[in-house]
């Protein structure tokens, strides 16, 4: 058995809903390593050996109307849902903000409130978006949404090489400047922009929890998350067995282990502070070698893919891997 990530490095339902509905409906996917192309695993999505999906998505619209087969089926399933209130600055591709707050909704009408998380993610603190501008705007939606979900996950913008020289250029053609609220020097700033989310989540009686952010906020209330997450599942799904934590993520994360069907640098969105994208250019190539029929996600190293697919379905602990 083994849980299913889908997915951290793209958009899977809202750019790969008609692919992801081919791997389930053929029973499998093949897993490729995105530092070493060549390895390949084919992992089983028949229900029995899946104890549940994680839907990470900004726009799930085009996979919302497969749900009912996907329950039809047998299988279990949640989503992390990202809302945020930026521009086109930072989210350039995304619907509007409405459009999105009516797709949680339909979303959580569907499901059920627990099953949708909320994540405000990343909280990025600049001088267009600084504290009270947030706290304002996540007054707002969880107004919007307190009746939709039960939980909210909050996490802080992570600096990556390639997410900087995104900010760089921001900066340069547009004066907008971030700040790194999570520097020593701003400990302060920091604390009162965490309790603000919390006291704003206690109105509206939602759960707050971070995500990935260590000893960061502790002491201000806000407990510390996971996104795959073992506890939710076994509530939500009535799953028994041990749920471990996923080693091949950063220290800080505390997933259980989980299987991702994605690959990096093929979302469509390029928000400015994506780190799963390198550049335009990358998402365009590797789109172009995308096959709703071929088992893995980017058609690449054929022969290994073809090797993959022919291989018996692991079972149980043996889908697991490090890549």
């Amino acid at each position: 058995m083994t849980i299913v990530s889908a997915s951290r490095r793209t958009d899977l339902p809202a750019f790969f809903s008609v692919w992801f509905m081919a791997r389930v409906r053929e029973g499998y996917f093949v897993r490729v390593n995105p530092f070493n192309t060549k390895q390949q695993k084919r992992v089983s999505l028949a229900p029995n050996d899946v104890d549940a999906i994680v839907f990470w998505s900004k726009n799930p619209r085009p996979l919302m109307p497969y749900l009912g087969e996907l329950d039809q089926r047998g299988y279990n399933y949640y989503f992390q849902f990202t809302l945020n209130p930026y521009t086109s600055f930072w989210e350039p591709h995304l619907p509007s903000l409405s459009e999105r707050v009516a797709s949680f909704a339909k979303l959580a009408d569907c499901l059920g409130s627990s099953r949708v998380v909320w994540r405000y993610d990343p909280v990025i603190v600049s001088s267009v978006t600084p504290a009270a501008w947030h706290l304002e705007r996540f007054s707002q939606l969880a107004g919007e949404l307190h009746n939709k979900t039960e939980r909210v996950v909050l996490s802080f913008l992570d600096s990556y090489g390639k997410v900087n020289s995104r900010l760089q250029r921001l900066h340069r053609d547009n004066q907008i400047t971030v700040h790194d609220i999570t520097a020593d020097d701003r400990k302060d700033e920091l604390r009162d922009l965490a309790l603000g989310f919390k006291e704003i989540a206690d109105r509206w009686g939602l759960e707050v929890l971070s995500c990935a952010e260590g000893d960061l906020l502790d002491g201000t209330g806000i407990g510390r998350g996971s996104c795959i997450d073992g506890k939710l599942i076994k509530k939500l799904f009535g799953i028994e067995r041990p749920l471990p934590k996923d080693k091949s993520q950063r220290p800080e994360c505390l997933c259980a282990e989980s299987v991702d069907m994605g690959m990096y640098n093929t979302c469509s969105f390029q928000c400015a502070y994506c780190y799963a994208n390198l550049s335009e250019a990358k998402i365009r190539a590797n789109l172009a070698k995308h096959d709703p029929e071929v088992a893995s996600m980017i058609a690449v190293n054929e022969k290994a893919a073809d090797a993959a697919a022919d291989a018996p379905v692991p079972r149980h602990h043996d889908q697991l891997s490090l890549f």
